[in-house]
């Protein structure tokens, strides 16, 4: 369903049939109420006259509609319609998740889409139904009202935390959202409470949510004294905007149809502002926007790969908390195995990262920042030197900013600018748009791991062309056949 046309039809009936599919890619807001839903609230469907539809939550708050107290409308995984369109409404989306208005002001934001801010805010209103400043709102008061009912940090902290500029402001916007007060707010709903220095969370994804096969694709490629991983779950260090952290990951399956499952994701802030670009990094890391009902409903009936999209129902493509990081470890493993790869990040990280003390055992570094690797001596790095060129080469575009993987610039001209670096080719940068830019149609047939796997099914000749616009996931289901599961019952 298009996000820019919205048929009120079709909308109502999902909304009569209270299909999960949909919550996230549209919100009903009631007319005789003056409150708004997820299509899949449980309440007696309002009648068809009643009912508009909206794109997103913040259109909804900017029409005077307050938020569904039984269907909790904003605690909805994201439109799966940002990553596949990849337009100028969906890179702001992802940067206003970010916390990059907050940090930035609509000016940083227009400036990292390139666009300016008058011609952004025109364009949002017209896609989204909402400006830059009212989806910033709408981002906060989602995350507060998280912050409300599952920690025990005050209402001071959360309002910073949230990315608000005062705490009369934040008590506005609850109000104005929730109809309710911060305290009314906390007392309405028994949450899960957290130890103090730690914040607890519910990260919303989209069932069948495949959570085993990603936890054992991200253990497959830690990468010593950033990241770890055990027996259901997956934690490592972070490096946000004010300040490092952690994130601790419970991953499982959840093989149910169309429902909405919730990863607990336990993180440790030397910052609380940092709250929302932190749980939004780690969001991109799960693809917790996919929508898998329509890409295995897409990818199931193929004669070469149906058979283990059936397997392995909810497949997701790993993302990334740092776009930079991603690329960088890529290039250190071109050519070579997942375990020298491992083995070489570790050592530059040991050697150019940034110590920091953290809870987790095994954590101890942050990931080397492009500055720092821009400053390395390419023959000092443990790898040939043509590759330690092209990582120096990378990090210096990357820290001059000549070269971004945020998901604010066009993932063509970020294709184009990778491959006008020494040592890059396509197999690099493609690799990098499928997981730092979120691209959900990228095949990398030069790949000698996917050509074995196809031969084996008899696939050599397969028309890649089918598959899209899930590529990314025939291309992760083709993988998917050679990862070690970290499961003690396997």
């Amino acid at each position: 369903m298009p996000r820019t046309d919205l048929d009120p039809e079709s909308c109502y009936r999902a909304v009569k049939s209270k299909d999960r599919r949909f919550d996230g890619v549209f919100y009903t807001c009631v007319a005789t109420t003056g409150i708004y839903c997820r299509p899949s609230c449980p309440a007696r469907t309002p009648g068809f006259a009643n009912v508009s539809f909206r794109p997103t939550a913040a259109a909804c708050q900017a029409a005077g509609f307050r938020a569904c107290k039984r269907c909790l409308p904003d605690a909805t995984p994201g439109s799966p319609d940002w990553d596949v369109a990849a337009d100028v409404a969906g890179r702001a989306m992802r940067l206003i998740a970010d916390g990059l208005v907050d940090r930035e002001g609509v000016d940083g934001l227009a400036s990292r889409v390139g666009y300016t801010p008058r011609h952004l805010g025109r364009l949002l209103t017209q896609e989204l139904g909402a400006g830059p400043l009212a989806l910033a709102r709408a981002r906060r008061a989602q995350t507060a009202r998280i912050l409300i009912e599952t920690t025990e940090m005050g209402f001071a902290d959360i309002a910073f935390a949230a990315g608000f500029s005062s705490i009369r402001q934040f008590n506005e916007t609850v109000r104005e959202v929730y109809a309710v007060s911060p305290s009314e707010l906390r007392g309405r709903r028994g949450g899960r409470r957290t130890p103090s220095g730690t914040i607890t969370m519910r990260l919303a994804v989209r069932t069948p949510f495949a959570g085993s096969r990603l936890l054992d694709f991200l253990a497959f490629h830690v990468v010593p004294g950033v990241e770890v991983a055990g027996d259901g779950w997956y934690a490592r260090t972070l490096d946000l905007p004010h300040g490092p952290g952690t994130v601790r990951l419970e991953l499982g399956d959840d093989l149910r149809i169309g429902e909405t499952a919730f990863v607990a994701a336990e993180f440790a802030l030397e910052d609380v502002r940092d709250t929302a670009a932190a749980v939004e990094r780690v969001r991109r890391l799960l693809d917790a926007d996919c929508d898998p009902v329509a890409v295995d409903d897409h990818l199931v009936e193929d004669p070469v790969i149906g058979s283990l999209v059936r397997g392995t129902p909810g497949l997701r493509v790993p993302g990334q908390v740092d776009g930079d990081e991603t690329a960088v470890r890529t290039v250190i493993g071109q050519q070579v195995s997942v375990a020298g790869a491992r083995a070489v990040a570790g050592r530059i990280v040991a050697a150019h990262g940034r110590p920091v003390d953290t809870e987790v055992p095994g954590l101890t570094h942050l990931f080397p920042d492009a500055a720092a690797l821009a400053a390395v001596d390419p023959e000092t790095l443990p790898m040939p030197r043509a590759r330690g060129r092209a990582v120096v080469a990378l990090a210096t575009a990357l820290s001059s900013g000549s070269l971004a993987l945020d998901r604010g610039p066009d993932r063509e001209d970020v294709r184009h600018r990778m491959l006008d670096l020494p040592g890059i080719g396509p197999w690099t940068a493609d690799y990098v748009a499928m997981r730092a830019l979120g691209h959900p149609d990228v095949f990398l047939a030069g790949d000698l791991a996917v050509r074995k796997v196809l031969a084996g099914l008899g696939g050599e000749a397969v028309d890649v062309e089918g598959w899209r616009p899930w590529r990314s996931y025939a291309l992760m289901h083709l993988w998917n056949t050679l990862m070690p599961s970290t499961s003690k019952e396997n």
